[in-house]
């Protein structure tokens, strides 16, 4: 049964209960099995796979054999599903994997699940900053937008290494013993999932529309397309992906938001350590624009609920919605005069694709260049491996 509005709630909580079968037993076994020498060198291996790969010369059978399982196509999937999807990538590939980088994930730190699962496991904690793990999340949103990423295997190999780092999050919870099922469901359930598809898809959307930024209805589209896809790799199972619908997708995040994000300590936390991070590698003025562009694209009500400052730059940022005025000295006094200082013109477009330029360069640098120097994960389930 596909999700709709009335049954969205009913179908979350079940699917909260729910990790991922194939490539739980997978990595269980491949670690109990002593056939990879622990988590970090799941990791390694993992990190590995690649694209038209032979995996049954270079893997452990049991893991050859799931990588050629999990390369089918989504159910239903179609050459129009691709070409809608490359069709928002070619107008608006920058500002989104920003926006996923920005908006995204501190969007995912108002699920107080996945703000306590994220922290418990160290992914943006630890005296050494949160470089690994938002390099690793940026590689994907990069990723998603190349040229014939959805047809020449190299998405789907990328979206199912970060599968199975989920299994192994699972894995290195339920063996530490400190995970409180009850409490919290099933860790990186297919909740959480679906949940983080939402924000990565639809929120992003809305991110652009605050943002005053034009996305066509087509191209609305193809983005969700592409996420139905991702979500698919993640090893989602069908009745849980989301609908290949922009205006359906927005119905049943927005009525599930209400009651999926709230403001946590967790949540405020992995915030704080985003924010720095960006902070120590983009220059200052650039850096006031991120911050910016992150409270707009959420909105003051969910921007204050995740704990993302106030900026001077907020008023000057919103869209002229209201009205012709003449816009402030913002461009000047960040850019040399990037923004447009021009009767009824809305600024942000230029303020965003300067902070989005800038943005992208910082993620591809923390991906290529040692930023990702976070302790692993299992440093803080006590897990010595």
């Amino acid at each position: 049964m596909a999700l709709t509005t009335a049954n969205i709630a009913a179908e979350l909580e079940a699917a909260n209960k729910v990790g991922d079968p194939d490539a739980d037993a997978l990595v269980s076994d491949l670690i109990d099995n002593r056939e990879v020498d622990g988590v970090n060198d799941l990791f390694r291996t993992i990190g590995k796979l690649s694209k038209n790969q032979d995996y049954h010369a270079q893997l452990p059978e049991r893991l050859a054999d799931f990588m050629d399982k999990a390369a089918a196509d989504p159910p239903g999937w179609t050459k129009a599903d691709v070409r809608a999807a490359e069709g928002f990538f070619d107008h608006h590939h920058g500002e989104a994997s920003m926006l996923q980088g920005t908006v995204g994930l501190i969007g995912t730190y108002l699920s107080p699940t996945g703000a306590f699962t994220l922290r418990s496991t160290g992914r943006l904690g630890g005296v050494e900053g949160p470089g690994r793990r938002l390099s690793q999340s940026s590689r994907l949103f990069l990723d998603m937008g190349n040229k014939g990423a959805m047809t020449d295997g190299t998405l789907k190999a990328n979206v199912t290494k970060v599968r199975l780092v989920h299994a192994s999050v699972r894995q290195l919870h339920k063996k530490s013993g400190e995970w409180d099922y009850a409490k919290w469901g099933e860790p990186v359930s297919q909740k959480y999932t679906t949940g983080a598809a939402c924000v990565f898809s639809t929120q992003i959307l809305q991110a652009l529309k605050n943002l005053g930024v034009d996305v066509s209805r087509d191209d609305a589209h193809g983005f969700i397309c592409a996420w139905h896809y991702v979500t698919h790799y993640l090893g989602t199972p069908e009745k849980w992906l989301l609908p290949k619908n922009a205006d359906d997708v927005e119905q049943l995040w927005n009525q599930a938001r209400e009651t999926e994000w709230k403001k946590t300590d967790d949540g405020l936390f992995m915030t704080e350590q985003a924010i720095k991070f960006y902070r120590d590698l983009l220059p200052p003025g650039v850096s006031d624009a991120y911050i910016a562009v992150t409270r707009v694209g959420l909105g003051d009500k969910y921007a204050d609920m995740a704990g993302v400052p106030k900026n001077p730059l907020d008023l000057a940022a919103k869209p002229l919605a209201e009205g012709h005025k003449v816009v402030s000295s913002i461009g000047g006094g960040l850019f040399g005069g990037a923004a447009e200082k021009t009767v009824g013109v809305n600024p942000y477009k230029e303020v965003l694709g300067t902070a989005s330029r800038h943005f992208n360069e910082i993620e591809k640098y923390a991906i290529t260049h040692d930023q990702d120097n976070q302790p692993q994960m299992h440093q803080e389930l006590n897990d010595g491996r």
